[in-house]
């Protein structure tokens, strides 16, 4: 049935439809990477510290269980399964690791759904953040780089990690002490995760020349690329907390500063270092190294190196 949906859409797109396609590939550029790593980090650096906080939190926690699950289901994706799929453009070159569940879904649920989650934003802009965690999760379909069952999923998933979180992070507020605990047993859960996708066995099927499929060893890095975002994360966030504690209180103009400084490093820091780190360091641990890296500089080196420039200090307001 799901391949069967998939045809049906391609059909439509290949016909009529091309210009839908190009609307559902805006809206699954809006779950990659770089597009939500980037909103959260303004937000983080720029709009709320605490509302940042919780997006982080909540994503480095989803993209550990994205990546956990696609190796315990390790489902191939739509045209592995079947040659007459077709994915959209180059849509397929942003399709990673095993199919289920989508990775763009669970992205767009942190982000957007996260954001629907907050009651204390207006009903509109809640619901409008929500119609953009369904519309790219049917753009995944659409494109047919996922299957239906991938993304709602993923919108599932995601939509529960998010839900914790914010009861874990309403809990932190009430028990700022338990900061540290709370940091090691995610740490270590991150730590298992990587020993299971690196020590855990992978199908392997061949094609009728004797080509392997997929290689089960590559399509872990997703796992290892969030264990990496996920020890960084609550590494950055014990440390920022103890070291700097910055406020998003400011005006305008030092919100537009630390705007264009804090993207020109974290480009600097994803186009340059994060591929040296990975030429360095081969295997899993040049994937986990890389993006703690990445992770590590938008929660804390980036707030630290505001502090040393002598454009911060502890907000005795406590935190924004």
């Amino acid at each position: 049935m799901d391949i069967r949906i998939l045809l049906l859409l391609q059909e439509f797109r290949n016909g009529g439809g091309a210009f839908l396609a190009e609307f559902a590939a805006k809206m699954t550029f809006l779950g990659e990477l770089n597009s939500v790593m980037v909103i959260m980090a303004v937000m983080y650096w720029c709009v709320s510290r605490d509302f940042g906080t919780f997006l982080l939190m909540g994503w480095s926690g989803i993209r550990l269980v994205n990546g956990s699950m696609k190796v315990t289901a390790c489902v191939y994706r739509p045209w592995i399964r079947d040659p007459r799929i077709v994915p959209y453009g180059n849509a397929i070159t942003t399709a990673t690791g095993y199919s289920f569940p989508s990775g763009h879904t669970m992205n767009a649920a942190a982000v957007f759904g996260g954001g629907a989650l907050k009651k204390e934003l207006p009903r509109l802009l809640r619901g409008t953040l929500l119609l953009l965690v369904v519309l790219i999760a049917f753009s995944r379909v659409f494109l047919g780089v996922h299957t239906p069952q991938d993304v709602l999923a993923g919108t599932g998933a995601g939509l529960l990690v998010m839900g914790l979180t914010l009861r874990l992070t309403g809990w932190l507020r009430e028990h700022p002490e338990k900061a540290f605990m709370t940091a090691a047993a995610g740490i270590c859960l991150a730590l298992l995760a990587a020993l299971y996708a690196g020590l855990k066995s992978y199908p392997a099927d061949f094609d009728a020349e004797g080509r392997l499929l997929v290689d089960g060893a590559k399509m872990a890095n997703d796992t290892f690329k969030g264990v990496g975002w996920c020890a960084a994360f609550l590494t950055g966030w014990v440390l920022e907390g103890r070291l700097v504690t910055f406020s998003t209180d400011i005006s305008m103009e030092r919100r537009i500063t630390r705007l264009t400084t804090g993207l020109l490093g974290y480009y600097g820091v994803s186009l340059i270092l994060v591929p040296l780190v990975r030429g360095w360091i081969p295997g899993p641990a040049g994937t986990v190294s890389s993006c703690f890296l990445q992770m590590f500089y938008i929660v804390f080196l980036f707030p630290f190196f505001l502090k040393m420039a002598g454009r911060e200090g502890p907000d005795p307001a406590g935190r924004a």
